[in-house]
């Protein structure tokens, strides 16, 4: 993750990361409310109408001032924002190592490879079930967005805490999985 991410996860810059916050969670909002072709429409002629507006009054200050400014959004216009092949092909190498990876660890899980492993997805799956029971997509993206906000900080200031419970967990859960392993037949981990 880049430093400008964590600064922004992070509250360094406040105004910076309310802005990123609550214009992420008023898209996510709206989509709750109305169809993604909507809320795209709605965002595209808002951004329209300001420009349309900002160009306009622009034209009309030049004109009553009798300047020659030109048109407000030039250096924007000459910007270069195509990508390069060298770009598109770094991505798309990333994709593929991801896409691969995935499908390796997915037909290792569901063909069993390790007992243990597919007996741990079988009941993250099944604990999904009820988790998309209870909530949609769109309200479990609204709550990443808002950990991802807030957890980070809380973490922060609480560190000592949080890492002192999360090892008593920690030893706890390594002791239920082992007396599990032990009575299980075959389903002692290897050796790595």
């Amino acid at each position: 993750m880049g430093a400008a991410a964590i600064d922004l996860l992070y509250w360094r810059n406040v105004k910076q990361s309310g802005a990123v916050f609550s214009s992420v969670l008023l898209l996510l909002f709206s989509l709750t409310q109305f169809s993604v072709v909507s809320v795209g429409a709605y965002l595209a002629l808002a951004a329209l109408s300001a420009t349309i507006s900002f160009r306009i009054y622009k034209s009309v200050l030049q004109a009553v001032q009798k300047t020659d400014e030109g048109h407000p959004f030039k250096a924007y216009l000459e910007m270069e924002i195509a990508m390069s092949q060298d770009q598109i092909s770094k991505y798309a190498d990333k994709i593929l190592l991801y896409s691969n990876t995935c499908m390796k660890e997915l037909r290792r899980l569901f063909l069993v490879q390790d007992l243990v492993d597919s007996l741990k997805f079988a009941v993250l799956m099944w604990l999904l079930t009820y988790v998309g029971a209870l909530f949609n997509g769109l309200t479990l993206l609204i709550l990443a967005v808002v950990s991802m906000f807030t957890l980070p900080v809380v973490y922060e200031k609480h560190q000592a805490q949080i890492d002192q419970y999360v090892g008593l967990i920690r030893t706890q859960v390594n002791s239920v999985v082992g007396k599990i392993q032990a009575k299980i037949p075959g389903a002692k981990r290897k050796e790595e």
